[in-house]
């Protein structure tokens, strides 16, 4: 009974992804974290589409660059609407863009090594990122002096 090397050791492979036909959805069906990123990925890029839109309508369109200023912030974080609709903005398109890199590690690092390493170092730049823009955004406080209060009554509409 003659074996073959081939046969005597087994390679073990990872097995390829099966990449779903254009238009059809590869939904995970296990549950757990991969069908709760999947979710969150469809949710909130609809979300971030009507954000982005109205962001840059108001921030890009409706107002000139060249007047956003740390008075025009200043005027703008008065209203507590301003300041929820940039924490959601960032709350979305953080999580939203860097899960999308993780997917794209998924794909095409095949070392598990390296895909923790890179992981990491997404979750640890999601954590850091958001902690620091949120932070900003809720404990934002004008320095008084610095921007007239005909600015402020005028931009807070």
């Amino acid at each position: 009974m003659a074996t073959t090397q081939q046969e005597a050791s087994p390679q073990v492979r990872r097995k390829p992804r099966l990449v779903a036909a254009y238009g059809s959805s590869s939904k995970p069906t296990s549950g757990g974290w991969e069908t709760f990123s999947w979710y969150f990925l469809r949710v909130s890029g609809v979300a971030l589409i009507f954000l982005v839109i109205i962001h840059l309508l108001l921030m890009h369109v409706i107002n000139d660059v060249s007047a956003t200023t740390y008075c025009f912030v200043v005027a703008r974080y008065q209203n507590p609407f301003w300041r929820a609709y940039d924490l959601l903005l960032l709350t979305l398109a953080l999580p939203h863009g860097l899960n999308g890199l993780r997917i794209i590690t998924d794909d095409y690092l095949h070392s598990r090594g390296w895909r923790l390493v890179v992981q990491s170092g997404l979750f640890l730049s999601l954590l850091f990122f958001w902690l620091m823009g949120s932070m900003t955004i809720i404990t934002f406080q004008p320095t008084p002096g610095v921007c007239p209060t005909t600015h402020t009554a005028m931009v807070s509409r």
